[in-house]
């Protein structure tokens, strides 16, 4: 698709309706501007859909499972309709198990304390944190980054053939990275994984809100993702796959709600008999509202229409990728080279600018928010880089640069609720900065780079 057919794409999909998109910020520079949220890729906006469900439903809010009150049975019947809607839409097997918990990264360690003893661990050091970190009492394997998705699955089959054949065994791998917006090929790994007697657990907080999963074609044995990336508010996840470890593992939290009976013993101990269900890892009081606010995303993410939303969603990518490629300055990241498929998740590095500088410019004279720093993939972004982490140099330094004082990127990412005015003011205000240089002088406070305003 060119950059040319942007009639076309604004006929198939308009952005969806999110909150925040009149929000106006200060320039430092004077006056005040529509604020262009482009760092989905940490926490997307609420969909006004999901926003004005939720707040039909707060007025009705109750207790579930143990509540004989009206609200009590209606709160219960939308929080397990709600596991419903989010098993239809990653497409889950009759079997399987949608927990419901805090975020990716609580979903994949509840996952890291459920594995067998003994288990082995495969990990892409291109991993986010969230599925790098959590394996801290299995034996883990850390593999290169690849350069390709078949040197991805090369590298997987090489390290699976060596391992113990008789022991249980994992494989974590994201569905897009969320430094390069990459696809990482899950239905190959995860055939590669299976061929080898190993388990499969999808990341899948990058690619969830850009395209359609389903643990059923994709082969995958579990399925992780998080409600802020899925244009849901904060604080609520998913865990979704094969039941049999889950329900085998002690609980992730201990106390109500996870367990069935809880009896004295004649010992003077106590009994306790753990739920088999989703609700031996829900323990508590649920998030309900979180629940329904995810699927409710789901809900408005299927109507929409995936084809739709991926078709505006490349047309975006070859704007800003077009826009930066104009730029010799700019460096964009890659594992796996300029054609391979990706989400609107693009990470770069300018040179003679410290990132961070770059970033807060943009914010501070063009009113666009990005990322900059190691994006909780430090491994990654070291690789892509090049280089040591060395000292973090002050913002606006000459000497500064990626690779010398300092190690860090920029990231720009965006989504189903990104107008087109966004992405256009960025590759503007990239062209400028490169071109004519800040209009503002910057110092570093407390780590981070900020406007000067003493003078």
């Amino acid at each position: 698709m060119s950059v040319s057919s942007a009639a076309s794409v604004q006929d198939i999909c308009s952005p969806l309706p999110v909150l925040g998109g009149d929000v106006t910020v200060p320039l430092v520079t004077g006056g005040e501007v529509a604020y262009a949220a482009l760092d989905y890729a940490a926490s997307a906006p609420a969909l006004q859909r999901v926003w004005d469900d939720v707040a039909a439903y707060a007025p009705y809010y109750g207790s579930v499972h143990r509540g004989a009150g009206y609200l009590s049975q209606l709160s219960t019947d939308l929080f397990e309709n709600a596991r419903r809607t989010v098993a239809e839409f990653l497409g889950c097997r009759d079997d399987d198990q949608v927990v419901f918990t805090r975020s990716t990264t609580d979903s994949l360690n509840l996952l890291a304390g459920a594995l067998p003893a003994g288990c082995q661990v495969f990990v892409f050091e291109t991993e986010h944190h969230a599925s790098l970190l959590p394996w801290r009492d299995a034996r883990v394997t850390y593999l290169d980054a690849p350069r390709t998705p078949g040197e991805a699955v090369r590298t997987l089959e090489h390290a699976l053939a060596d391992r113990d054949p008789y022991g249980p065994a994992l494989v974590c791998v994201t569905g897009a990275s969320n430094v390069t917006g990459e696809l990482w090929p899950v239905r190959e790994l995860a055939a590669a994984a299976h061929a080898h007697g190993a388990r499969i657990v999808l990341d899948a907080a990058q690619l969830a809100p850009h395209h359609p999963v389903s643990v059923r074609d994709l082969d995958v044995d579990w399925v992780a993702f998080s409600g802020h990336k899925l244009y849901a508010p904060f604080g609520s996840g998913v865990l979704a796959g094969r039941a049999d470890w889950l329900r085998e593992a002690e609980p992730y939290l201990a106390g109500g709600g996870a367990s069935r009976t809880v009896a004295r013993r004649e010992d003077g101990g106590v009994e306790v008999e753990w739920h088999d269900s989703a609700a031996r890892h829900e323990a508590g009081s649920p998030n309900v509202i979180g629940a329904y606010a995810v699927a409710s995303a789901c809900k408005a993410l299927t109507e929409a229409g995936f084809d739709s939303l991926v078709a505006r969603e490349r047309y975006l990518i070859e704007k800003v990728r077009a826009g930066l490629a104009e730029v010799p300055e700019v460096r964009v990241l890659s594992l796996f080279g300029d054609d391979a498929p990706r989400v609107g998740v693009i990470s770069f590095v300018v040179e003679g600018w410290n990132s961070s500088h770059f970033a807060a410019a943009l914010s501070a004279e063009y009113g666009i928010g990005v990322r900059d720093g190691l994006f909780c993939a430090h491994p990654l972004v070291r690789t892509l880089l090049g280089g040591d982490p060395g000292t973090q140099g002050e913002c606006g330094s000459p000497e500064a640069a990626p690779g010398e004082k300092s190690l860090n990127a920029i990231r720009v990412s965006f989504g189903a609720g990104t107008p087109d005015e966004h992405v256009e003011r960025f590759v503007t205000a990239v062209r400028e900065l490169v071109t004519d240089g800040a209009r503002w002088n910057y110092r570093t406070e407390n780590g981070r780079c900020v406007p000067d305003t003493s003078a």
